[in-house]
Formats: C-alpha cells, sequence, structure tokens
C-alpha cells in the first residue's frame, strides 16, 4: 500500500467508524422494519459498474440513500423477531484487523496465529461455558474446538463423523459388506421440533433421518429415542446419529439431555447438542442445570455469534474426538502439506469448506474486553426482560403464555382460535414500529417475542406491549 492508497484507508475508515457509531447511538429512531418492495433497489443503481473510481464522500451518501431504506434493522430494541445475531464494538474492530491480515487459515503453516489463537479461545470459551474437560483441547487428548460458520454447518460436519465411525465399526464386523450397502442401513434421530437444517443435514448427507414427535412438554426424551433405536434395529437398521437441542428455535425447549446420552452411549450412536442460541447463558452457573448430562454428547455447537456479542460468523464447535471428521473430510495434496502435521490442527480437516477467515480474533477481543462477568450480565438482562414481558402477558386476561419461559424468548397469544393471534401479528407487524415472528407446534399459533439488541431496556419493553395491546384491541374491535 502506498502512501496516498494508506491516506485513503485512514480517511475511509474513521468515517465509515463515525457513521457505524452513530447508525448503531440512533438505531432505535430508525423503523425496525423496511417498507420497500422486492426490486425496489435495481432502479437506484447504473446498469453497469463504474468505468473510473468514484468519490468516497458519494458512496457513503448512497450508503444512507440506497442500502439503509432496504435494511432490517436487528439491533434495533425493537426487534423480536427470530433469535438474537450478535453485536459489539470489540467484534466489530477485530473484524477490521482480520480483514486487513487477510489469511486463509486452513493449514497451521498458512498463518499459526489464526490456528493456534482458535485452539486456545475455544479451550476459554469452553471453561467458561463449564464444558467437561474431555472437550478440550488442553485436556491432553484427542479433544477439541473449532469455529465453524453457522450451527447449521456444525450439525452437517457432525453428522459427516458420526456416518465415517459408523461406517468403520460395521466394516470391522461385516468385511464382506460395500461400504453403499452400510450407508443405504444407516438411520438417524433427531425432534420434530429441532432446526431444519438438520433435517437439511441429513439430505446433504445422504442419511435417513427420522423426526420423532416430542413428549408433551415439546422435549425428546430418551424413553422415546430407545422406542425409535430398538424399532430401526428390529428392521435391519444401523441407528449412528442423534441431535438433541438445548433451546429449540420455537419455543427455547429443551430435550432431555441426560436421558438421550445414557441411550446413545448404550447403542454405539453419535450424540449431537445443538445449542446454537441457548448455549450463551451456560456462561452463567444458574443455567448450566440446562445441559445436565452433556458429558455423553460426541459433539456441542453453540453460536457466539447469537447472544455472546461476537459478531456473525462465529459458531463455536467442540469433539471428543475429531479423529472421525479427518477421516472423512481428508484430502491432502502436496501443495496443502507442510512439516508441522500432526503437531498442530489444520482445520481443513474439521469443517466443510477449505477456506477460513481468522475469527479466533473477534473472541478474544471480545473476551478481553468485555470480561466473563460483563458477559453474564448481558445473558442476565435479557432473561430479566423476557420475564418482564411475560409478567405483563400475564396481567391481560386477554393473552396466554404458551411456553415455559426460561432464556429471552416469550410465546404468547391471543386466547381463541389461530385465525386471531395471525390477524394481531399481521397488525403489529404492518405498524412498523416492532417486528415479531410467529411458530406454530400442535396445530396452536403463536407468536415469539425474543430479546435481541442489546440497547434494549424496560422502556423499550413497555413500547412493545403497548403496540402489541394496542393491535390487539384493534382485531378484537374488528370481530365484533
Amino acid at each position: 500500500m502506498n502512501e496516498m492508497e494508506a491516506n485513503q484507508f485512514r480517511e475511509f475508515g474513521k468515517a465509515m467508524i463515525d457513521y457505524t457509531a452513530e447508525y448503531l447511538e440512533n438505531i432505535r429512531d430508525r423503523r425496525v422494519l423496511p417498507t420497500v418492495e422486492p426490486g425496489y433497489l435495481r432502479p437506484l443503481l447504473p446498469d453497469q459498474a463504474p468505468q473510473l473510481p468514484e468519490k468516497w464522500e458519494d458512496v457513503l451518501k448512497d450508503v444512507e440513500k440506497i442500502i439503509m431504506p432496504g435494511v432490517t434493522h436487528w439491533h434495533s430494541p425493537r426487534f423480536h423477531a427470530y433469535f438474537p445475531t450478535a453485536n459489539s464494538y470489540p467484534a466489530i474492530v477485530a473484524d477490521i484487523l482480520s480483514g486487513a491480515i487477510a489469511c486463509i487459515g486452513f493449514t497451521w503453516i498458512a498463518s499459526p496465529a489464526c490456528t493456534e489463537l482458535e485452539v486456545v479461545m475455544l479451550d476459554w470459551l469452553g471453561k467458561a461455558l463449564g464444558l467437561p474437560e474431555v472437550f478440550l483441547a488442553c485436556s491432553g487428548g484427542k479433544a477439541g474446538g473449532v469455529i465453524q460458520g453457522t450451527a447449521s454447518e456444525a450439525t452437517l460436519v457432525a453428522l459427516l463423523g458420526a456416518k465415517s465411525k459408523a461406517v468403520a465399526a460395521y466394516k470391522t464386523k461385516h468385511p464382506e459388506l460395500k461400504e453403499a450397502d452400510i450407508i443405504s442401513k444407516l438411520v438417524g434421530y433427531t425432534s420434530s421440533q429441532s432446526h431444519s437444517s438438520v433435517e437439511r443435514a441429513g439430505l446433504l448427507g445422504g442419511i435417513k433421518l427420522r423426526s420423532l414427535e416430542p413428549d408433551s412438554s415439546n422435549r425428546l426424551t430418551g424413553d422415546i429415542v430407545e422406542r425409535a433405536i430398538k424399532e430401526d434395529i428390529e428392521s435391519g437398521l444401523i441407528p449412528f446419529y442423534c441431535v438433541a437441542t438445548l433451546g429449540t428455535t420455537s419455543s427455547c425447549t429443551f430435550d432431555k439431555l441426560e436421558e438421550i446420552g445414557p441411550v446413545c452411549n448404550e447403542n454405539d450412536v453419535w450424540l449431537h447438542v445443538d445449542a446454537a442460541y441457548a448455549g450463551s447463558s451456560f456462561i452463567c452457573p444458574e443455567f448450566r442445570y440446562l445441559m445436565k448430562g452433556i458429558e455423553r454428547a460426541d459433539s456441542f455447537n453453540f453460536n457466539p455469534h447469537k447472544w455472546l456479542l461476537v459478531n456473525f460468523d462465529c459458531s463455536a464447535m467442540w469433539l471428543k474426538d475429531p479423529t472421525w471428521l479427518v477421516n472423512a473430510f481428508n484430502v491432502d495434496p502436496l501443495y496443502l502439506k507442510h512439516d508441522q502435521q500432526g503437531s498442530a490442527p489444520d482445520y481443513r480437516h474439521w469443517q466443510i469448506p477449505l477456506g477460513r477467515r481468522f475469527r479466533a480474533l473477534k473472541l478474544w477481543f471480545v473476551l478481553r474486553l468485555y470480561g466473563i462477568e460483563h458477559l453474564q450480565a448481558h445473558i442476565r438482562k435479557h432473561i430479566a426482560l423476557a420475564h418482564y414481558f411475560e409478567n405483563l402477558v400475564r396481567g391481560d386476561h386477554r393473552f396466554e403464555i404458551t411456553e415455559e419461559v426460561l432464556m429471552g424468548l416469550v410465546c404468547f397469544r391471543l386466547r381463541g382460535s389461530n385465525d386471531v393471534s395471525e390477524a394481531l401479528l399481521k397488525r403489529i407487524n404492518g405498524r412498523g414500529v416492532i417486528h415479531l415472528v410467529p411458530s406454530k407446534i400442535r396445530d396452536v399459533y403463536f407468536l415469539r417475542l425474543a430479546i435481541c439488541s442489546r440497547y434494549t431496556e424496560e422502556r423499550d419493553i413497555d413500547v412493545s406491549w403497548k403496540e402489541v395491546k394496542e393491535a390487539a384491541d384493534e382485531v378484537l374491535l374488528a370481530q365484533k
């Protein structure tokens, strides 16, 4: 970079930092959900890229003029849809550094700090969550952690590792069988309340996954899994993989891990635990009871990029024995070999893509600049705000809470038919002040209010409740 480019970078960088800070500081003033229609942006842009450089000032002006009208403001304190996506200044500046270093850390030698910081950060994070040492690289065994892009990737990676392990084990017992014959008999298990990415992992992995109906509390239990395994063994199938969810997407329900674990262990079934959203709460000791039985799992995953102030993408995954991933993914051309192979992880063998960014920097910056106590306070504040909203709902006889509130999610509905709650949601989102999404379990339609923004305060919840109440007034009046 010559001196002119360096000066331009300083100018552009400072201006963008100022714009970003002002955006986040004043995000409460922006309408949460955009009002644009599909295709709005094309008429606002030229038909082709410019031949000559444009002015930086013009580009920045167009961010506000063209981009912001089409942005859904996930970090608005009145955005309550889906689950949170994390955001913090330490993570943002770490991403700047990652972008500047711009390494592709597929092997240790490709950038040793990229690999080694990740190994240590996953140990730091695992210890902060109270994970058993058997998952940590510092235990001295085979175990360790890796940063995936998403929990969806982690589920697929675990499935492929389990597939590799199951095929090898069954081929040892039955060497006369072809690998394709064994794969055709493999069967895995998950709850009907699991994230859709679990079903997708089965499709991508070419494996049959059974969707099991949970109990009356929407929790997958040991008995349910055991019955399914026995049925399939009697049918000549090979049970090999099970996904238990700690904090389901629809209702933030926790499967009975302490029951499922022994069943999987006794039947040599790989147990993967998906705690994408709720896993962040385990940084608080008082919530670790919700992962009782985690020592029985083969792999565990959660997303710091959801609730732990680490910007997307950063999905933390731990494996007791990553050997099976390496066996499944190992393609080792000469140009990727190096003298230190075997002395440190080559993370290309632990993931679907070959390339990977220096994502551990975000964890390092956030853990150091916030500290565990601040992160615990962040989680506790969100859960307290959820209970605050829950109490407001319970105080209005027209509404009902449909699921126990354990984390930062409140599931509620208007009493009566599904139609009235559907009309309520349409009315709420149409008003544009807050944004919610629905779900449905056993044909019961309900609204989900998630505490998403780190800026949310009680006064914002008061505004959200006011919107819900006024929209309910309008819906119920229209029905009379």
